[in-house]
């Protein structure tokens, strides 16, 4: 499913930041794989497993935009709508946490 969520930080910020979260991210929840491997300067896959069933998408960083897209199988499907406004908060709370100045 793709998702958006606008930000105001320009490009190389946005980057920095969602790079910030993902090296938070995967060293919290090794136990669950969670992984980014970045392509391109602003492209990484990502990847991690809930309940057996791995989950694998990309996030790509624009001027305006934290943009994602993650494959959800078919036995997540029902909880997709919760997952996706969970990382659409937690998305949010690091653009918040740069514009504090809290993310170099």
């Amino acid at each position: 499913m793709k998702h958006s969520v606008p930000h105001s930080l320009g490009k190389e910020r946005a980057q920095k930041v969602t790079r910030a979260a993902f090296d938070a991210y995967t060293a919290k929840y090794t136990d669950y794989g969670a992984r980014a491997n970045w392509v391109r300067d602003d492209r990484a896959e990502i990847s991690f497993a809930v309940k057996g069933m791995s989950l694998k998408g990309h996030v790509d960083v624009t001027d305006r935009d934290i943009e994602y897209d993650i494959e959800v199988p078919f036995f997540l499907k029902p909880f997709q709508k919760m997952a996706m406004g969970r990382i659409e908060e937690e998305i949010a709370k690091w653009i918040d946490k740069a514009k504090r100045g809290e993310v170099v």
